[in-house]
C-alpha cells in the first residue's frame, strides 16, 4: 500500500494535518531531514503509524486518525501519546527507547531542527529484525531456556507494575463484558467468512457462561491486585532477542487494553505460542511463570483470557478483508490467518 493513498483514505477528514503529515513523510525519507547519518532510509507502516528505520535508530510518528479505540487527530494528542509511548516502553526496554523528537518546519522539515514543531516521532535504536522472537520461532531457535528466562521478565514485571482503585475497576466483569461485546459486535459481519456461525455461538455461549459461574473469582482477583497497568500486547513480534531481552510496544493509546488482570497479559505470549504450534513450550511459559509469579490460580483463568487473545486478533485480521488498499492475495491470506485464529478461540471456549 502507497503511503500517500494510506494518509489519504484515513486522515482526508482531517485536511490540514493530512497535508503536514504528507510533507512530513516525504522529508523523513531523505538523509538530510535527520541531525545523524541517516544512511539508507525504509518506511513501513502499521494502521497507526508511519515507522521510518535509519542506519542505526527508528522513529516512530502516529498517524492522524481516529479509529475510535483511539485518537490521534491533533499534534497535542499525538505529542501526549508520543511522550506516554515512551514512558511505558521503558520499563521493559529503557535503553531502547531513547526520546520523543519535535519535528520542525522552517525552510525545510527537519528532526530538532529550526521553525515551528509540526510533528513529534519516538526515537528508538535499532534492533536487528532477524533477533525478532517469532522469526526465531520459524527457524526453531527458542528453547526452553529463552521461555524461562522470558517467563521471569514478565513475572518480575507484573510483580512491581502500578495497581490501585481505578485501575482495579478495569478487571471488573463489566468491563470484561464489554470488551467481548465490542468483539462480538465488530465480528458479526464476517461471520460466514472468517467465522462460522456455530463457532461464533458457541463461543458467545460459553464466554457468557464462564462469567456468570466466576463472578466471585473475578471480584477475588481484584482484590488480590492482580490487575495491574500491564504490557498489553505481549507477543512473539514484538520480542526481540539480542545481548538481552527487549518486551517492546505496550499499549499506549487506549487504558483499557493495558489495565487487565495479569493473566490476560501472560495469556496472549502463550496463546501465540500455541498458534504457532509450539505448545510445549506454551505450557512451559505458563509453568515457569506462575513459579516466579505464585499466581497459582491463573490456570482457571486461562482459557478464557487466550480465547479473548486468539478472538482479538482473529478479528484484527479480518477487518483486512474490508481495506480497500489491502489487495486480493492479501486479503485471501488475510481470511486464511483469521480462521485459523477463530478455531483456536473455539477451542479454548470449549475447555471453559
Amino acid at each position: 500500500m502507497h503511503w500517500t493513498s494510506s494518509i489519504r483514505n484515513e486522515s482526508s477528514k482531517f485536511g490540514e494535518n493530512w497535508i503536514v503529515q504528507k510533507q512530513v513523510v516525504e522529508a523523513l525519507m531523505k538523509p538530510e531531514a535527520y541531525d545523524e547519518k541517516a544512511g539508507q532510509i525504509e518506511l513501513v507502516q502499521t494502521h497507526i503509524s508511519f515507522v521510518f528505520l535509519t542506519k542505526n535508530f527508528v522513529y516512530k510518528v502516529k498517524k492522524a486518525v481516529n479509529l475510535g479505540f483511539l485518537d490521534f487527530t491533533t499534534l497535542e494528542k499525538r505529542r501526549f501519546f508520543c511522550e506516554k509511548e515512551l514512558e511505558l516502553n521503558r520499563r521493559l526496554c529503557e535503553d531502547m527507547y531513547i526520546e520523543v523528537v519535535p519535528i520542525n518546519k522552517s525552510n525545510v522539515i527537519k528532526t530538532k531542527g529550526e521553525g515551528e514543531t509540526v510533528e513529534y516521532a519516538v526515537k528508538m535504536k535499532k534492533m536487528p529484525q532477524e533477533k525478532m522472537m517469532n522469526k526465531l520461532l520459524e527457524e526453531n531457535k527458542v528453547d526452553s531456556k529463552l521461555i524461562d528466562k522470558i517467563a521471569k521478565i514478565i513475572a518480575e514485571f507484573h510483580a512491581t507494575a502500578e495497581t490501585n482503585k481505578r485501575i482495579s475497576e478495569f478487571g471488573s466483569l463489566e468491563i470484561i463484558e464489554t470488551n467481548w461485546n465490542e468483539n462480538f459486535e465488530q465480528t458479526r459481519e464476517f461471520v460466514g467468512e472468517t467465522i462460522g456461525m456455530n463457532d461464533f455461538k458457541l463461543i458467545h455461549e460459553g464466554i457468557n457462561d464462564f462469567m456468570r459461574r466466576n463472578v466471585p473469582f473475578f471480584e477475588k482477583r481484584i482484590t488480590e491486585d492482580r490487575v495491574k497497568d500491564c504490557h498489553g500486547d505481549i507477543h512473539s513480534g514484538n520480542i526481540f532477542v539480542t545481548d538481552q531481552i527487549y518486551i517492546f510496544d505496550a499499549i499506549e493509546f487506549n487504558e483499557r487494553f493495558r489495565y487487565s488482570d495479569v493473566a490476560s497479559d501472560i495469556a496472549f505470549l502463550a496463546m501465540d505460542l500455541d498458534f504457532k504450534e509450539r505448545a510445549d513450550l506454551s505450557n512451559f511459559l505458563i509453568e515457569r511463570y506462575i513459579e516466579y509469579s505464585g499466581d497459582q490460580e491463573l490456570t482457571e483463568l486461562l482459557p478464557f483470557y487466550k480465547c479473548y487473545r486468539a478472538y482479538v486478533r482473529g478479528k484484527v485480521i479480518s477487518f483486512k478483508l474490508k481495506d480497500p488498499d489491502v489487495s486480493s492475495e492479501e486479503k485471501k491470506a488475510a481470511t486464511e490467518e483469521a480462521k485459523t485464529y477463530f478455531k483456536l478461540a473455539t477451542a479454548y471456549a470449549k475447555i471453559l
